[in-house]
């Protein structure tokens, strides 16, 4: 399932907050400093993504592109490259260059969450749906989002969710490992 978490963003071509401040309580200061030097592989991160968003996390993978002419953002992908997360060029990254394609990173960032609800999963269907006679229903790009679609409904009936979440990084810093 985790698969699921990122593919749909690519497959429906979209998308092509702020830390909150440190408080006076020690306690909690001390617990956002342990989170922020904990170093994940993406496989991690998505199990514990729900509760991450918006705070500020360290990340590891291998970049599998880069954007050719703004280098904004980049995507990074886990040890078996089944599963990817876009990463937005933010803070002190002016950009990814192309020459970090099949590098391994460190990314620091902020986790942020989007949404898919509902009603556009069933928009997105209907689209497809709709796409898919128009083109004698042998498209294989509308197969494959179907498939995609039917996936995030599974889902979302089965952790009684009116949603479906994907995850990306507010990127802040990296490094070349």
């Amino acid at each position: 399932m985790k698969k699921l978490l990122v593919i749909p963003v690519l497959c429906f071509a979209f998308l092509c907050g702020s830390q909150h401040a440190a408080c006076a309580n020690p306690i909690s200061d001390s617990a956002d400093k342990a989170v922020a030097d904990s170093v994940y592989t993406l496989d991690q991160l998505l199990n514990v993504a729900d509760k991450m968003v918006d705070k500020t996390v360290k990340v590891t993978g291998k970049v599998t592109h880069t954007c050719k002419h703004s280098g904004r953002r980049c995507f990074i992908v886990n040890k078996s490259g089944d599963v990817s997360m876009r990463v937005e060029a933010k803070g002190n990254i002016g950009g990814f260059n192309r020459e970090l394609i099949g590098s391994e990173v460190e990314i620091t960032g902020i986790l942020k969450e989007q949404r898919l609800s509902k009603e556009y999963v069933d928009k997105k269907e209907m689209e497809t749906l709709e796409k898919a006679k128009k083109e004698d229903g042998s498209a294989k790009s509308c197969h494959t989002e179907l498939k995609n679609i039917e996936s995030i409904k599974a889902w979302m009936k089965k952790h009684n969710k009116d949603y479906f979440a994907t995850y990306y990084i507010d990127g802040q810093d990296y490094k070349s490992l």
